[in-house]
């Protein structure tokens, strides 16, 4: 879900977190940069380069852009990133879930929201930071400071790695989710670092907390962000709030590296840093065969941080979805046109067969809070089967490839729940 914003772009969040921190911290600049927001720019270059660890090859290039011009090339860059036929798809696939209200048009919602999101953003296809028109009169020119730091960011990771192939993985959002997190946590925590005086001051007890904690705040004074379903406002701070913490660990455990050689695989990696820090723990990789009916209209995985979602929508207990997704080893869902209309499978594997128990239980959990129904007639030991509302739910344990795994499936009424056969999917590492 979290590619539907996966523009380089300054969110707002960004800027309003860490203001009063900001005062008076950052470091007079060089001058070397000659151009529009003169000033901003040269007082964040220096600082930016001494807490990221390394320079600018070049000086960026910095514009200004009317608010219209803006929407133009977000509707532009979310129609290139999402093709109609995928965003058709996986706007069902979370329908189906439960993830998204049955009446949201996500493309026209998702555009409105980064509309009122964005001050600011790098492109890579230019090599230019364009500032949003009338920015510089928000908040006394404080908001687009934090802009400008935060896309000098982004300027300076295009330097050395390639922020344009984050556009080109179609079919794994969950490895997509991760590589964004490593991109948009490092722009956030290098902006933060340089604004209030170095990475100690973030290090200080409480501080990071309080980051948290006034991001999510002032995001919620947003009327179109505080309007968005759980799943879109949650896959919008993800990158920014779970990464920067990964950055964070990063950052403590290898000083002077890149984040991002190699980049993480997966969304557990930022969750859990010490499975990409420590003991590597790679996503297995699920192939999933032909479906054994109708036709497929998208194929694509969650991930842990996704999976965790699905739990929290219909349960409320974060707990309960925290240890319900932990022990993700891999998903892979298909979205499937029946002959008695769209259907879904959805495989998971798991570390340990309690792992997946649990999943398991707090999947039935969901499918029972949600439907207000319980398990009917027709499971057996293996399997638990709900009906209600025109659709059946199956949740069946299995061991695949000696993996313990969980496989959920919805579909129509009337249509057969086996869409897929587990004894021809195949696993495999990255």
């Amino acid at each position: 879900m979290s590619r539907f914003a996966r523009r380089s772009v300054g969110f707002t969040l960004t800027m309003l977190a860490l203001l009063p921190m900001a005062s008076g911290c950052t470091p007079e600049g060089s001058g070397a940069y000659k151009g529009p927001y003169e000033r901003e720019v040269n007082l964040a270059i220096p600082a930016i380069e001494k807490s990221a660890g390394f320079p600018f090859k070049r000086m960026p290039k910095v514009e200004t852009r009317s608010k219209d011009d803006v929407r133009g090339f977000l509707e532009r860059k979310f129609d290139e990133s999402t093709p109609a036929l995928e965003l058709a798809g996986t706007e069902r696939a979370y329908k189906i879930l439960g993830l998204l209200p049955d009446s949201l048009d996500l493309r026209k919602f998702m555009l409105k929201l980064l509309a009122e999101q964005v001050l600011g953003y790098y492109d890579p296809a230019t090599k230019v930071l364009y500032v949003v028109e009338g920015a510089d009169k928000k908040d006394g020119g404080e908001l687009v400071q934090v802009t400008i730091a935060h896309e000098l960011v982004h300027a300076l990771q295009d330097q050395y790695a390639n922020l344009d192939s984050l556009e080109k993985l179609h079919g794994d959002n969950d490895r997509q989710t991760a590589m964004q997190a490593v991109m948009e946590g490092q722009a956030t925590y290098e902006q933060l670092a340089s604004m209030v005086g170095g990475q100690s001051a973030l290090n200080m007890p409480g501080s990071w907390e309080r980051v948290r904690r006034v991001i999510r705040e002032s995001q919620g004074t947003m009327p179109i962000f505080a309007s968005a379903p759980l799943l879109i406002q949650e896959t919008l701070l993800f990158p920014y709030l779970s990464g920067a913490e990964f950055v964070k660990a990063f950052k403590e455990r290898r000083p002077g590296q890149a984040p991002y050689a190699p980049l993480p695989q997966s969304s557990e990696q930022i969750l859990h840093p010490e499975k990409f820090l420590d003991l590597v723990d790679e996503p297995v990789r699920i192939r999933l065969p032909k479906p054994n009916t109708g036709s497929v209209v998208l194929e694509n995985d969650l991930g842990e941080f996704e999976t965790r979602l699905f739990l929290y929508q219909h349960l409320k207990d974060l707990g309960v979805a925290g240890q319900g997704a932990d022990g993700w080893g891999g998903d892979r869902y298909v979205v499937v046109n029946t002959g008695g209309g769209v259907g879904l499978s959805w495989l998971s594997v798991w570390d340990t067969p309690i792992d997946a128990a649990q999943f398991r239980d707090a999947a039935e959990r969901t499918v029972e809070r949600r439907f207000g129904v319980a398990a009917g007639a027709g499971g057996t030991g293996t399997t638990r089967r709900f009906t209600a509302k025109g659709r059946t739910i199956e949740l069946t344990a299995a061991m695949v490839l000696g993996k313990a795994a969980v496989l959920y499936t919805d579909v129509p009424a009337g249509t057969s729940t086996t869409l897929i056969d587990l004894s021809k999917v195949t696993l495999e590492k990255p």
